[in-house]
């Protein structure tokens, strides 16, 4: 099997393809393994006569033409297991970081430019007590859920579909409408994935709903999220702050965004740990090795 890479992963993760043609020239590749910043084109497509199987290292697939895919016949898998952890604590991460402002006061310390401390200055907000919408009550939203729980907040998710009674149990969630959420929220933590029906699901309308304290969290696409909109939210005082590790016109960053105070700001890395990324390039060759014997029950199958 000619398997060919977008992009240079840790081989550690692929030892177990040994025997397989490796970092194969994309032109001759019956797999390309490639990642989610990476578009695969129809036109790229089209040079790689021989390709069977995409198989994504990410949970997203948003990055691939799944319309040339099904024309050509071409399988396409993803690595969801892996993801689920490290999202969901950087999703907290920054939840913490932008209630309690440790990035800002981080900066101001650094600056001299921050309060002198005193009983009464540099206060911010606990999560203790507070309540937490999650916006795509899938694994990665439940994960985070189980951190917040631990943390004494209360959870409320809109989803398409209302979960099982037993799982909401396990976080003690409470199922919303998707206005309800955004009215009663502290935090409004974005856990879904990108299809284009949930296309700027945050705009002027919905940040309009929400508590003035309030602070969003988006760490799943950033055109989840109007992000003219948000700018405007953040200066104008209609909602607290947001922490963002998405953006909707990714890699590039608003100026906007860059210098307002009341963001915090990472650079796409929720899955962005060692033990993630090597554990997605095991997820990567089981997905290769089932497709190779044909067990395609034991794939990721995306399409």
């Amino acid at each position: 099997m000619q398997i060919a890479f977008t992009t240079t992963l840790p081989q550690e993760g692929f030892r177990r393809l040994n025997g397989h043609h490796l970092y194969a020239q994309p032109e001759e590749a019956e797999v390309l393994v490639s990642t989610f910043d990476y578009r695969v084109t129809r036109a790229m497509m089209d040079t790689m006569p021989n390709l069977k199987l995409i198989a994504n290292f990410g949970a997203g697939y948003n990055n691939i033409d799944l319309d040339a895919c099904r024309e050509r016949g071409i399988r396409v898998t993803n690595t969801p297991q892996p993801v689920i952890e490290p999202t969901a604590e950087l999703a907290f991460a920054l939840m913490i970081d932008v209630a309690r402002r440790v990035a800002e006061f981080d900066r101001a310390i650094r600056n001299g430019t921050g309060q002198p401390m005193a009983v009464m200055n540099n206060l911010s907000r606990s999560l203790y007590g507070k309540t937490l919408g999650i916006i795509g009550m899938g694994r990665i939203g439940q994960a985070l859920a189980r951190r917040a729980v631990a943390s004494g907040m209360h959870i409320i998710y809109h989803n398409r579909h209302r979960l099982p009674e037993e799982i909401e149990q396990r976080y003690d969630a409470q199922y919303v409408d998707f206005q309800t959420l955004l009215q009663d929220s502290d935090f409004v933590s974005l856990n879904l994935p990108y299809t284009p029906d949930v296309h700027h699901i945050i705009g002027k309308p919905e940040l309009g709903m929400m508590k003035r304290t309030a602070f969003l969290i988006n760490t799943a696409r950033g055109a989840h999220v109007d992000e003219a909109a948000l700018v405007e939210a953040l200066k104008s005082g209609i909602i607290a702050s947001a922490a963002l590790d998405v953006y909707e016109h990714e890699p590039a960053i608003s100026t906007d965004l860059l210098t307002l105070p009341n963001v915090v700001l990472s650079p796409h890395t929720g899955t962005g740990t060692w033990e993630g990324r090597i554990a997605m390039c095991e997820c990567v060759t089981d997905n290769i090795l089932a497709f190779v014997a044909n067990e395609y029950n034991k794939m990721n199958i995306v399409l």
